[in-house]
């Protein structure tokens, strides 16, 4: 089974509002998942609210597939997830998203979160048709969490486990060696004693070492060392005839 197989569906179960469906389906694409299932939404489908909530998810709202009832939205799926803070009277296994990521990605068959109106979320019959139920530890005195952030919480679960690439990963470069960061280190002592910074001579070591420490802590590439060194060299040449 692939990964794009192997990913969960997203079921939201009779939402409210279209707004809430794009921000949901822009949580989704975030990590990796694309295949939204709406039952009974309450103010029809396609909304036009969704598209802009969505903020460029639009291959999420595209396929989704709108069904009557909860049991039809999940009827190829063996394995169904139903989040909700409370059991509400059903007795079932209470797992948390990165133990249901867990399973998802290992135990045979297609799987579903499922996720209630965002006033009231699920009902017990919704409930009622999941193998577990999905929860997170959460402040007992404020357990609101809306829509979109429910969805986030497990669909950043699921991703830990796919290939997905942080951002800024590739856009960090590697620390500079130490010999260019030396050359930034000298080209400053020197400028600095020109100035005579570095008095009384007794203290003249410890300024020394203070400076050197300073600046090998940040761990500069070497863009800003040569940054660094550039502006060091302006500072220090005599001032052009037009900038006195």
């Amino acid at each position: 089974m692939s990964v794009e197989t192997k990913a969960p569906v997203v079921v939201l179960v009779r939402p409210q509002l279209g707004e809430n469906i794009g921000k949901a389906a822009r949580a989704m694409l975030n990590f990796g998942l694309t295949e939204m299932r709406l039952v009974a939404p309450r103010d029809g489908w396609p909304n036009p609210a969704a598209g802009p909530a969505a903020s460029g998810a639009d291959v999420v709202l595209e396929r989704a597939q709108v069904f009557e009832t909860t049991a039809e939205a999940v009827a190829d799926c063996a394995n169904v997830y139903a989040t909700t803070v409370r059991k509400r009277g059903v007795t079932k296994e209470v797992v948390t998203p990165e133990q249901a990521a867990q399973e998802v990605a290992t135990q045979p068959g297609r799987s579903a979160f499922l996720f209630g109106p965002e006033r009231s979320g699920l009902e017990t019959a919704d409930v009622a048709l999941a193998r577990k139920i999905l929860t997170v530890p959460i402040n007992p005195e404020f357990g609101s969490l809306n829509l979109a952030q429910a969805v986030i919480l497990c669909a950043y679960e699921w991703s830990k486990r796919q290939a997905l690439v942080q951002p800024t990963v590739e856009d960090i470069l590697p620390p500079a060696p130490q010999e260019e960061l030396e050359g930034l280190i000298i080209q400053m002592e020197e400028a600095l004693d020109q100035r005579g910074y570095f008095r009384p001579a007794a203290r003249a070591e410890a300024s020394r070492l203070t400076m050197r420490n300073v600046l090998t802590r940040p761990g500069w590439n070497h863009l800003e060392v040569r940054t660094m060194r550039g502006i060091m060299r302006y500072l220090v040449k005599p001032p052009r005839q037009s900038d006195s």
